[in-house]
């Protein structure tokens, strides 16, 4: 069952093959058996999923049916789940239990989705590569020596070893889209404002966008369908109506206009992974679209603005913790003063501290007209940028990662550790559309196109993904020993 797509387990539901208490089963079976090699999850709700799928087999009993009801996922551990740990992968949080769904949870849980546990993450959602977590690094499946990339790293693992069907992620600056292309799966970050923050653990509040991380682009729109919408308790959260995301997968790409921005193929991109792209970008031309070449002239400044907004909002976020509400409290604290500055030296990891002092320092008086202003006015010339080209074409495609998965320990110098996700920030910046699929393999280890589209054309991405996975099986394959 492990081999199978949500839609083809959802039709197995469907068609009695086998019932919810039973798939539900063979995945926790699945993660006994392999997630100690490789850490995808920190918390595993093996008796709550099984409540759940009992609950969802009597639902279908009763006439009911649904996209993913009685379907498995797993949870990235930033979402608030009432009742089960919420760590966001930090020791700051390990003994924190939400007391209240995030919207996402919400509607996965309204659906029948069954949870099967929460995914291990980068701490606060601030890494590359799912090595910052507080409950150890995860591993990629495809080489173990290797890391899935962050910080959805957990989820990435967990689907990519075929441990849950589907899992749900955040994109800060490429969180959902490194890993998925690291890892060889379909992962989405939709517009900005299309899927509700709620109770979502904040690290960048004008960048955080939640989506879904799956084995296909089809399984991807029946994710989103289910958590878009709009949610009056999150002021970010865009009212428009409801779209049916699989109603457009069938569409022929004859006609579709593809931009390849020339700044993507340059110097940092390995030629390798450049090979791959550019064959993937040959199939969409046997598919009947256009490829334009165009420039996005301000893209090379999108990491450097990008790690000032964020810090700076993480600076915000995170001065919450202060061991006094929730969260890590030191023992015995002399005063105040000392409270505050051992619980959040003790709670907070190094990366964490790094991006805090950065955005405390960026947004200090002085210097905020100097760095903050200046990264938000560069926000506005990439966005700018992007609405200029999607004037000319109707997705523009690139590479999601400059390489393929590297190894654990080896980008000790954060500066290269964030140009990981130099082909992915400038779609947060923009608040733009982006996703990434499985494009073929360099060395075995997998390769992802990205996808980027105009505001809340998540439909038309998720269609031409589907449409190239029709022509090749890239999503469909397994890490050896899974």
């Amino acid at each position: 069952m492990h081999r199978k797509t949500l839609r083809e387990l959802a039709d197995g539901l469907r068609a009695k093959a086998f019932s919810s208490v039973e798939l539900t089963q063979a995945f926790l079976d699945r993660i006994q058996a392999h997630d100690e090699r490789i850490n995808s999850f920190i918390t595993v709700t093996a008796e709550p999923a099984l409540e759940a799928a009992r609950a969802a087999d009597a639902r279908r009993a009763a006439g009911e049916d649904g996209p993913l009801l009685g379907l498995p996922f797993a949870h990235k551990d930033i979402f608030c789940t009432e009742g089960v740990k919420t760590s966001c992968g930090s020791r700051m949080l390990d003994n924190f239990i939400a007391p209240y769904d995030a919207t996402v949870t919400a509607k996965l849980k309204a659906a029948g989705a069954v949870m099967l546990g929460k995914t291990n993450m980068d701490e606060f959602a601030m890494g590359s590569s799912n090595e910052t977590s507080y409950y150890g690094p995860v591993r990629n499946p495809w080489d173990l020596d290797t890391v899935p990339g962050g910080s959805s790293g957990g989820s990435a693992a967990a689907v990519a070893a075929r441990l849950a069907p589907a899992a749900t992620g955040t994109d800060t600056g490429g969180s959902i889209r490194q890993p998925a292309a690291l890892c060889g799966l379909t992962g989405l970050k939709p517009t900005y404002g299309a899927v509700s923050r709620y109770g979502m653990i904040a690290f960048a509040s004008s960048l955080d966008q939640a989506g879904p991380m799956t084995q296909s682009a089809e399984d991807a729109a029946l994710m989103l369908g289910v958590m878009a919408g709009f949610d009056p308790r999150d002021s970010t959260s865009v009212e428009r109506p409801l779209e049916d995301y699989c109603a457009g997968l069938g569409n022929a790409l004859q006609g579709l206009r593809i931009g390849l921005p020339r700044e993507y193929f340059g110097e940092g991109l390995d030629g390798t992974v450049a090979k791959v792209i550019e064959t993937a970008i040959g199939e969409y031309r046997k598919l009947g679209a256009e490829v334009v070449d165009i420039s996005l002239p301000n893209s090379h400044l999108a990491v450097p603005a990008y790690y000032v907004v964020a810090p700076a909002e993480c600076s915000s976020n995170l001065s919450r913790f202060d061991g006094v509400r929730f969260g890590h409290r030191c023992e015995n604290p002399h005063d105040l003063q000392d409270l505050y500055v051992r619980s959040r030296g003790e709670g907070f990891g190094a990366e964490v501290k790094r991006r805090i002092m950065i955005g405390t320092y960026a947004l200090s008086s002085g210097y905020y007209d100097a760095y903050y202003l200046k990264a938000q006015q560069v926000r506005r010339l990439i966005r700018e940028d992007f609405l200029k080209a999607f004037e000319q074409v109707d997705v523009i495609m690139g590479p999601t990662a400059p390489g393929t998965a590297f190894r654990l320990g080896e980008k000790s110098d954060p500066v290269s550790m964030y140009l990981s996700d130099i082909y992915t920030i400038a779609t947060n910046l923009a608040g733009l559309p982006g996703m990434s699929i499985p494009a073929g393999f360099v060395n075995g280890l997998p390769v992802g196109l990205q996808l980027i589209g105009n505001y809340f054309a998540e439909g038309r991405l998720l269609n031409a993904a589907h449409q190239y996975q029709q022509v090749t099986d890239w999503h469909r394959r397994l890490p050896g020993g899974f």
